[in-house]
């Protein structure tokens, strides 16, 4: 069997599951079927570009699932995999059939591929109408991927371009219809102009001009110290975080029944039953409600087993046994020992208050701060209720601002903001004003290039283990440069597109004249 009838077999079996021989049946569609792969194909690979820019805040989707499903399972891994594998799969399809288009075998996909392709679609749509619903914000940040990767992909784009012009140019030259050829080469026209043009719209803080110079490497907060690499919102965590070089611990605060503040992030109807063993502790209590249980009760709850269980960043694997066994043994800390932390590694402090509402849950915790003796100038405080109150007690806290408005009302120089708020021109400007912008939460290489060309002050991150050692951003480029890349790919582009419009068109001038020729030498022989 030769080489060619194998890939004939295995490209019509793979694609149609007719191994032996082509299906008889009429193939009137077949050409909708291959534009159908073709476009989910390309939606398929739009949806993996969404997943992977929105892992940064994987989390965040954890999170939801859990306060509905009251357990914790890595959600957005699922996600993942699942993507994965439906892109691989479309991919490879849409392989088989330009396979099967250059062996010039009839195109006849199978029904069980047509029932796929209905499962992808609707599995593409339910995930872009639940970000649209209940994670709109996300979209912004796909957006903002563009700043680090637009200028790859058009590359990429055209690339792809040049590969698939052979068969739009075939199919034009083999097209009988006048109304076929116009609207292949018009639709291909139209995408051609489109990612030709695209570095037109590009813009990057990370393209720079000849003179202007990378600003400084952000300063890292540690995220409820290093949950990467012990528990969060524990000692382990925080000490761990110091490794790392941070300038500030970044923590929640709540305060017990008694009036104790200590650290903990879930409230509400989830409160402590992520991260403890509260249930199991306290079967049949009400802890809907930081205030619910006492300190010493507090005291007795395990913090860290659930680290271990369920591996929130897939990181345990990385601990020596000796962490691993310190990290189950983890336990609630008040805000006064995180306190005593910093102050022995004259490391700040930033924190968001849970229970605000209240005037005295405000000062109260504001009181124990004062009373650990650490110094003022160490507290970055955050909760802007009873902000005034606060400034009052203590005025040598360093306030620090969610809103631009806000702060200049109040005359401030310190902005935390998440990082899809503020644009890098805006962030420029802030940074020319003296004006310390830190943005959150920060986890992936690409967004801590965003922020540290774009001159934040800090990003506050998960990821302190991988931020650490970035000595540059994963790429800088001076907008002179990329001009010329630009320019320079796109007419190596457009030189083989033409020479491949020329050869095809020749070619099947040649198979014309064959054909007339041997039209012409038929009837002679027939008459002779």
């Amino acid at each position: 069997m030769s080489r060619d009838s194998c890939g004939r077999i295995c490209c019509r079996g793979l694609y149609s599951c007719y191994w032996k021989h082509p299906s008889e049946r009429k193939r009137k569609c077949s050409c909708c079927w291959f534009g159908l792969v073709t476009v989910v194909s390309l939606l398929s690979l739009c949806w993996m570009y969404v997943c992977l820019t929105t892992f940064n805040d994987r989390e965040d989707v954890n999170w939801k699932a859990f306060s509905i499903l009251r357990r914790w399972v890595n959600w957005f891994l699922v996600l993942i995999i699942l993507s994965a594998l439906l892109t691989v799969y479309f991919l490879l399809l849409l392989a088989f059939a330009l396979f099967q288009l250059a062996l010039k075998e009839p195109l006849d996909l199978h029904c069980l591929h047509k029932a796929f392709l209905f499962v992808g679609v609707v599995f593409m749509a339910l995930g872009a109408t639940g970000i649209s619903i209940l994670w709109k914000v996300e979209w912004h940040t796909v957006l903002l991927s563009l700043q680090a990767t637009a200028p790859f992909l058009q590359m990429g784009g055209v690339g792809a371009l040049t590969l698939v012009s052979w068969v739009v140019f075939r199919g034009f030259h083999r097209a009988r219809r006048t109304v076929s050829k116009i609207f292949v080469m018009a639709v291909f026209l139209g995408v051609s102009v489109a990612i030709f043009l695209s570095p037109l719209l590009i813009q990057s803080p990370c393209l720079m001009e000849p003179k202007q110079r990378l600003p400084p490497k952000p300063n890292l907060i540690g995220h409820r110290g290093a949950p990467m690499l012990a528990p969060e919102n524990t000692l382990m965590s925080f000490q761990r975080s110091t490794e790392c070089g941070v300038i500030a611990f970044e923590t929640d605060v709540q305060l017990s029944k008694d009036g104790i503040p200590f650290l903990m992030h879930d409230h509400n109807s989830h409160f402590l039953i992520r991260t403890t063993d509260v249930l199991q502790k306290f079967p049949g209590k009400d802890f809907s409600h930081s205030t619910n249980l006492t300190w010493d009760e507090l005291k007795r709850l395990n913090a860290g087993d659930w680290f271990l269980t369920n591996d929130p960043f897939g990181s345990v694997s990385q601990l020596s046994e000796q962490e691993k066994e310190t990290a189950g043994n983890q336990t609630i800390p008040s805000l006064l020992q995180l306190l005593n932390l910093s102050r022995t590694h004259n490391i700040s402090v930033i924190f968001d208050l849970k229970n605000h509402l209240e005037i005295n849950d405000t000062l109260n915790t504001a009181k124990t701060i004062l009373k650990s003796e650490i110094p003022q100038d160490l507290i970055l405080w955050l909760p802007s209720r009873h902000r005034e109150d606060v400034r009052k007690i203590a005025p040598q806290f360093k306030q620090v601002y969610d809103r631009v408005s806000e702060m200049d009302r109040d005359g401030g120089d310190h902005l935390n903001l998440k990082y899809s708020e503020l644009r890098a021109a805006e962030i420029r400007s802030l940074r020319n004003r003296n004006v310390s912008v830190n943005l959150w939460v920060v986890n992936e290489r690409w967004l801590f290039s965003l922020a540290w060309c774009s001159g934040a002050s800090s990003v506050t991150t998960n990821a302190c283990p991988l931020l650490k050692d970035m000595t540059s951003p994963d790429w800088t480029m001076e907008t002179r440069t990329y001009m010329i890349i630009w320019i320079t790919v796109d007419l190596g582009s457009l030189l083989i597109m033409f020479s491949l419009f020329i050869f095809q068109w020749e070619r099947e001038a040649k198979k014309g004249s064959f054909r007339l020729e041997s039209e012409r030498t038929v009837p002679l022989l027939v008459r002779s």
